[in-house]
C-alpha cells in the first residue's frame, strides 16, 4: 500500500510501485489516496475526486497497481486507523506499507507511529534530499533491529511487525509540490520581435570540481576530526552522484561519548556564523551533521558496519570486520 494526497500523481508514486512489485515480490500495489493529509495545508489541495481520477489516469495501464478512495468511505484520517481497518476487513491479506525516505524522517510526527511501525511491515524508498537523514532520524534508530537487509526484503510481506527494508535506490527527483509549482509559474513565450538577452550560463552543482570554498570547509572538518582522534575517517567526492553536497565525509568514534565529543568540537570548528544542521547528536549511535557543502556522518563502529553507507556511494568501508567488533 502507498498512501499519499496524490496531489497530483507523478512518476515518483509510480517509480516506487513498480520497484515494489517487481523487489518485493508483490501481487498488487493499492495507492490509498487521502481525503486530507493531517501534516499538510488544506489549501492549495486538489478536490478529492480530481486527485482520485488523476491517480487512475496516471496508473492506467499498470494492472497491478489499483487506485482506492477506501479512505474516504472509512473516514479514517490516520494511517494506523487504516491499516487496522483493512486488516480486518482482509484477514488473509499479507499488507506491506511503502513510503519515501522523506516520510520516514518524519514519521514520529504521525500519529501512533510506533504502533504503526509494530503493526505492518515497511518498505523505505531512498528519495532526493532525505536518503541520508533518513537512517538517522528517530524512527530508523528505534527500529534499528528491525531493519531487514534489502537483499532479503522479498520476504518482508510474511515477517512478523516490526519488520523494515530499506532501498538505496536511483533517487527519483519528481515530487507533487515541484509539479504543483511549475503548473503555477510556466515561463512565457517572449514575443519573436523582442530581442532576449541570454542569461550567463550557471555551473550545475556538482557536475565539476568542487569550489575552493567547499575544500576549505572540506579541510576544517578533516583537520577537527583528526583533531578529535576519530578512526577510519573517509572522504567521497559527490560531484555527479548528487545535488545533496560537493564532499560527503564518513567517520567512527570509539564510543558514544566519542562520537558525542566529536560533534561538539566539529560544531565548534564550523563556528556560529555557519548553518549547521545536527541529528542524532542525543543518542550518539549516529550522528549527521550537515554544513551544507559536506556533510559528515558520525558512526560507533558496530553502526557504521551495519549501515555501510561507503557501499551505497561506491566506497569502501575500512576495516569493515575489525571496526564491527
Amino acid at each position: 500500500m502507498l498512501g499519499g494526497s496524490f496531489n497530483p500523481a507523478h512518476g515518483g508514486h509510480l517509480h516506487i510501485s513498480l520497484m515494489a512489485l517487481r523487489r518485493l515480490d508483490l501481487d498488487e500495489v493499492w495507492w490509498l489516496v487521502s481525503p486530507q493529509n493531517p501534516l499538510k495545508p488544506v489549501k492549495g489541495m486538489a478536490p478529492f475526486a480530481d486527485r482520485v481520477a488523476g491517480a487512475e489516469a496516471f496508473a492506467k495501464g499498470h494492472p497491478r497497481i489499483r487506485v482506492s478512495a477506501i479512505e474516504a468511505a472509512l473516514d479514517t484520517t490516520y494511517t494506523a486507523d487504516t491499516i487496522a481497518v483493512l486488516e480486518r476487513r482482509f484477514p488473509h491479506t499479507r499488507f506491506v506499507w511503502l513510503m519515501g525516505g522523506d516520510n520516514l524522517a518524519q514519521l514520529p510526527r504521525w500519529d501512533r507511529w510506533i504502533e504503526l511501525m509494530e503493526r505492518v511491515p515497511i518498505a523505505v524508498f531512498a528519495r532526493p534530499q532525505a536518503s541520508l537523514s533518513t537512517l538517522a532520524g528517530k524512527a530508523a534508530q528505534r527500529f534499528a533491529r528491525a531493519r531487514i537487509p534489502a537483499e532479503a526484503a522479498r520476504r518482508l510481506a510474511e515477517m512478523k511487525p516490526p519488520a523494515w527494508a530499506f532501498f538505496h535506490t536511483k533517487l527519483d527527483p519528481r515530487s507533487a509540490t515541484e509539479i504543483r509549482r511549475k503548473r503555477v509559474s510556466r515561463p512565457r513565450k517572449p514575443k519573436e520581435s523582442a530581442t532576449v538577452t541570454p542569461l550567463p550560463a550557471r555551473r550545475k552543482r556538482n557536475t565539476q570540481p568542487a569550489d575552493p570554498p567547499a575544500r576549505e570547509l572540506l579541510a576544517t572538518i578533516l583537520a577537527s576530526l583528526d583533531d578529535g582522534k576519530a578512526i577510519d575517517i573517509v572522504t567521497i567526492d559527490l560531484a555527479g552522484k548528487t545535488l545533496l553536497a560537493d564532499y560527503m565525509v564518513i567517520a567512527s568514534g570509539r564510543t558514544a561519548r566519542q562520537v558525542a565529543a566529536l560533534t561538539e568540537h566539529l560544531l565548534e570548528a564550523l563556528g556560529k556564523k555557519r548553518s549547521v544542521s545536527v541529528e542524532g547528536k542525543t543518542q550518539g549511535d549516529w550522528v549527521l551533521v550537515d554544513a551544507g557543502d559536506v556533510i559528515v556522518h558520525l558512526f560507533r563502529p558496530e553502526i557504521r558496519a551495519y549501515y555501510n553507507l561507503e557501499k551505497m556511494w561506491g566506497a569502501t568501508l575500512p576495516n569493515a570486520e575489525a571496526s564491527a567488533q
